[in-house]
């Protein structure tokens, strides 16, 4: 019962670092591109899809809840170093999801392009394909990388931070 409380608790904890993240990612961008929300969500969906977006969202989630555990767990605690490695391999698979992307989205574009034939008439629509297909590729690399980069440097300093914490305690 204990460990359903703390689960619970942990995962109520991410949800609102993850939906508070969400606000303030859309707030910056709304200042930033002088869209609102429905512009921003669209856009997102359009250029990235549903999938990537999920999937990206799945894995910051779990590096989050990681970094929970790990925040409520006794120092000393064996099950700490697991949950540290699993923030760290949710960070890294962010990584991983954007280069993925980036390969698909090219070879979707390069598909495309070799399915069709070039005439003065449907260069334009193929054009627009491939660039739709080549925005993904970029796109996804372009949010994927600097995630997993600022997911990894969060779980190292936080680590860090509490391995410091228990030399102190122990020294003293």
């Amino acid at each position: 019962m204990a460990e359903t409380r703390t689960l619970l608790s942990a995962g109520s904890q991410t949800a609102s670092y993850v939906l508070g993240g969400i606000v303030l990612a859309g707030a910056g961008a709304s200042a930033l591109f002088a869209a609102d929300a429905a512009e921003i969500a669209s856009w997102t969906f359009d250029v990235l899809g549903v999938g990537f977006s999920v999937l990206l969202l799945a894995l910051i989630s779990l590096a989050v809840f990681s970094m929970v555990r790990v925040a409520g767990m006794k120092s000393g605690d064996p099950a700490e170093a697991v949950w540290f490695q699993t923030g760290l391999q949710a960070a890294s698979g962010v990584s991983t999801l954007a280069l993925t992307f980036t390969l698909l989205g090219i070879s979707l574009g390069i598909g495309g392009l070799a399915g069709q034939d070039l005439t003065p008439e449907t260069v334009q629509p193929v054009i627009r394909d491939l660039t739709a297909h080549f925005s993904l590729a970029f796109m996804t690399t372009v949010i994927g990388l600097p995630v997993s980069a600022a997911l990894r440097s969060v779980m190292l300093v936080f680590h860090e931070k509490r391995q410091m914490q228990r030399t102190q305690s122990c020294d003293s």
